[in-house]
């Protein structure tokens, strides 16, 4: 087993951790998924576990509120459905995303898209239907003339979004790593600083265990992985001042004629990826970017994956499908945290 440390080290963190205080442990389903929290309540903080229950509960409820697209009240479908050339005005969690999702669009040259919507539903990934086959040519191609972050106009200046006509937003491929960070500076704002935040597999690690010890977790072994598959190593990551997420095409899928169709679509074709990606793990102190970032490094495939990875310093680790087994790249910032 690998060992990966951040290399910044807050001395504060350690120097203000509560050996006397317990570990409280929190769950629930929310976002279609489940989600924990581990934090270390000091006694003289007066929060009961209720409490920091409900907080967490304030800040989900926010984030479906604004971005879910399977709640139909929620503010992204009301601009998916609002008339064209119509502007409206976005809540600040909402420009947030919106905004970091459109930087990492430009980054990656649209490999990630949060405009993805219509393709989405097509190929069945979304609130609509699932599907057993894949939609026709005809019906991408109708689908991607409803796609393009270019399309939608973003003023910041007046906080305000404009629906060109059609276009959909999908925020499935940050949202998650968003509420995240949402959950966390709740607990921030609350006076907790040592705690470990999880929604369906994303995370983020802030301060120490009563101990001294960081909040550990594994990397995600990929489920279509067979046991012995030559090329995987098992990782554990020290959670501190990092998040951590994992794009992977094993999560939702469909097969039809023996070919496998992932839910991790190419913005640019409107088709599932095939690029022998298996999974995408990005390390970073947002887990709204690292969430994002994990989508688009999956969808680049290896090489322009890695030119990203190293041009922007981010910590990832891609594992790609080869004939024997697998193998993983591995970016400097990656490498530079293994033990």
């Amino acid at each position: 087993m690998r060992i990966l440390v951040p290399t910044h080290l807050s001395p504060l963190a350690i120097a203000n951790r509560v050996p006397s205080a317990p570990v409280e442990t929190l769950g629930g389903r929310s976002m279609g998924t489940s989600w924990s929290v581990r934090y270390v309540a000091p006694p003289a903080s007066g929060l009961s576990a209720d409490a920091v229950a409900a907080l967490v509960g304030q800040q989900l409820a926010e984030v479906i509120d604004q971005m879910s697209q399977w709640e139909k009240t929620s503010l992204l479908c009301r601009f998916n459905r609002a008339a064209p050339n119509t502007w409206h005005e976005l809540p600040p969690a909402f420009r947030t995303v919106l905004n970091c999702a459109l930087e990492i669009t430009e980054e990656s040259e649209g490999a990630f898209d949060p405009t993805l919507g219509a393709l989405v539903d097509l190929w069945g990934f979304g609130p609509a239907p699932a599907r057993a086959t894949p939609p026709s040519p005809q019906e991408i191609e109708a689908a991607r003339a409803r796609t393009g972050w270019r399309k939608i106009g973003f003023d910041a200046a007046r906080r305000a979004i404009r629906q060109p006509g059609g276009v959909r937003l999908d925020f499935s491929g940050i949202a998650k790593g968003f509420a995240v960070d949402h959950v966390a500076e709740g607990l921030r704002l609350a006076g907790l600083r040592h705690f470990l935040v999880e929604i369906g597999g994303e995370l983020r690690g802030e301060g120490v265990k009563p101990d001294g010890s960081p909040w550990w977790v594994t990397i995600e072994r990929p489920a279509r992985l067979p046991q012995n598959a030559a090329g995987w190593q098992e990782t554990r990551v020290a959670l501190h001042g990092l998040a951590i997420a994992t794009s992977g095409d094993y999560r939702r899928w469909f097969e039809s004629k023996g070919r496998h169709y992932s839910h991790t679509l190419d913005p640019r074709t409107g088709w599932p990826i095939e690029n022998s990606i298996v999974s995408a793990t990005v390390l970073h102190p947002s887990c709204m970017k690292a969430d994002a970032y994990a989508t688009a490094l999956g969808v680049l495939g290896a090489d322009a994956a890695l030119q990203l990875a190293t041009g922007r310093d981010i910590a990832a680790c891609l594992i790609r499908r080869t004939g024997e087994g697998v193998e993983e790249i591995l970016s400097p910032a990656f490498r530079q945290m293994l033990d």
